[in-house]
């Protein structure tokens, strides 16, 4: 693969950190919407610091546009000096990229992922050498649409990122990747593996999933001049449904007992609705405590 390294000029633009940065040279696999959207955020807080790009040659372009990095590539052997390796791409890309880390990364790193699901990969990451320490993160920071286009510095401000570190983790790198997602706006927090990816399943892989099935059904059923008579409730329920497929076709690979779990619970309370439909008992009982739920989803909201 051609070395295509670029030299960016640094730009200061935000907040910028007063302490050093906790890793002087930032490499990050995938500059799509989360990927682009840490590189912009610490080249702002530590304008001192390094950040090193490496993706598809199209993708590049449009970062050195953006100024989201300062050197870019598409030869992973660029990555060889760094410090902090945060892998960015879809799930089992991640997967397949913390494999070859080893022979491109000669040194000590600390490694970390964005993914939305963290077994997978957490077990993957026992086969890396000692020297390369890995701890698996998800940022709780995305939108309705992915992609470079859409990156921006404040995309994680007082959102949650989550590490799941295992018993096996050291305890440094932890501290140190909580110190760094914090001073970009982040707020860390701690799950093991096995409950992130269980919560998860049903605070975003099945809504995700829902909300694309709803928008599919009702566009096949009513068509295009049917979407003309729609109101806002659609709108605003289907938000989700123009995110891309290939990133959630490889978190249901990943945690495919989770999401099979919390769909099955969905379908469980649609099959009751369904027969309910005539005296509306739990229809008065879904509602009561979506209501409830929804209050306290907004006064969390509100509040963070």
């Amino acid at each position: 693969m051609p070395n295509n390294r670029l030299e960016l000029p640094i730009i200061q633009t935000g907040a910028q950190s007063s302490t050093a940065p906790e890793f002087e040279k930032i490499a990050i696999f995938g500059l799509g919407l989360i990927g682009a959207s840490i590189a912009i955020a610490a080249r702002s807080t530590w304008p001192t610091g390094l950040v090193i790009g490496v993706d598809d040659k199209s993708v590049l372009e449009q970062a050195m546009v953006l100024s989201a990095i300062d050197v870019a590539s598409d030869d992973p052997v660029v990555i060889a000096e760094a410090d902090l390796v945060i892998l960015a791409a879809p799930a089992r890309v991640n997967i397949r990229l913390l494999g070859e880390l080893a022979q491109n990364l000669p040194g000590k790193a600390v490694v970390t992922d964005v993914s939305s699901t963290k077994r997978v990969i957490t077990e993957a990451s026992r086969n890396l050498p000692g020297r390369l320490r890995f701890v698996g993160g998800h940022p709780l920071g995305g939108a309705p649409r992915g992609g470079i286009e859409h990156a921006r510095p404040d995309l994680f401000q007082k959102r949650p990122w989550i590490f799941t570190p295992t018993d096996e983790t050291d305890r440094e790198s932890v501290e140190k990747l909580q110190r760094f997602v914090t001073a970009l706006g982040a707020e860390p927090f701690t799950l093991s593996p096995s409950e992130h990816d269980r919560v998860l399943a049903f605070l975003s892989h099945v809504p995700q999933l829902t909300a694309s099935v709803l928008m599919h059904i009702v566009g096949e059923a009513v068509g295009e001049s049917g979407l003309s008579l729609s109101g806002r409730g659609l709108a605003d329920t289907t938000r989700l449904a123009t995110s891309p497929a290939s990133i959630w076709r490889d978190i249901c690979l990943t945690n495919t007992d989770e999401v099979r779990e919390a769909l099955d619970v969905l379908i469980s309370e649609l099959e009751l609705l369904r027969e309910d439909l005539s005296t509306g008992d739990d229809l008065v009982r879904i509602f009561e405590s979506a209501g409830k739920w929804r209050r306290l989803l907004a006064q969390k909201q509100a509040t963070s």
